[in-house]
């Protein structure tokens, strides 16, 4: 497997969010984190990437141990995170964001160029000296993607990709994310949209109140009108 997760417990303080998560990605999956608002998911990834510390668990990438390690260090294994709130350098062009985002080529992994994440995302060619604080909710998603490729990571985790972005972009997202699958990128994607997960995903795991309760193939979610009706229905 790519990335392991095995009995991960993880808090804010005091208050305990995520009890006993199992979940695991294999080479060239994409795989769906499904809950609603709250029920674990960017904790989850958080965790997985460092930046919530874990009580208990084990975290396993590329067949190391990283439970516990600092983010930095994650990343450098190359584990590759687009937050939902994207933390694009507003004052930074495009072309600027990119580089800041910038790592060595890594064996075994796909290798990211500016010219090849313009063809993946044209709407970022068109606008490479373009400030990120005047682009669109969407366009700065798929900039805060292609920053995270730069890193030439093998496993991305990306935290609600299509939330609060258009139709169309939502469509250019679904193509973006299949091309980048194609290159060998593992995904491990958080969504609340079934619809999107569908178009996407291989298998998903469905999260709610810091408890996985469902893990198959999306034929299997969809087999099972009973548990996802009862989890992600709004």
């Amino acid at each position: 497997m790519k990335l392991t997760v095995e009995g991960l417990n993880s808090h804010y303080g005091p208050a305990h969010i995520l009890f006993d998560i199992d979940l695991a990605v294999d080479a060239g999956e994409v795989v769906a984190l499904l809950g609603r608002n709250g029920a674990g998911k960017s904790t989850t990834f958080r965790s997985i990437i460092g930046l919530v510390e874990q009580r208990s668990g084990r975290i396993t990438f590329e067949g190391r141990d990283v439970s516990n390690k600092p983010t930095y260090d994650i990343v450098r294994e190359g584990l590759g995170y687009v937050p939902e709130e994207r933390r694009i350098f507003t004052d930074l062009t495009v072309d600027e964001n990119l580089e800041v985002g910038r790592q060595p080529k890594r064996p075994n992994a796909a290798y990211w160029t500016p010219d090849k994440l313009f063809a993946l995302f044209p709407n970022l060619a068109e606008m490479r000296n373009r400030p990120g604080g005047r682009m669109s909710g969407g366009e700065q998603q798929m900039l805060t993607i292609a920053r995270t490729l730069m890193g030439n990571p093998s496993l991305v985790l990306l935290d609600e990709p299509s939330e609060g972005l258009s139709p169309k972009i939502v469509e250019q997202m679904v193509q973006a994310i299949l091309a980048m699958k194609q290159e060998g990128v593992s995904i491990l994607v958080s969504e609340q949209n079934l619809h999107f997960a569908r178009l996407i995903s291989d298998r998903a795991y469905i999260i709610e109140r810091g408890r996985i309760c469902f893990g198959g193939t999306m034929r299997e979610l969809d087999a099972r009108p009973d548990i996802r009706d009862a989890h992600l229905s709004l």
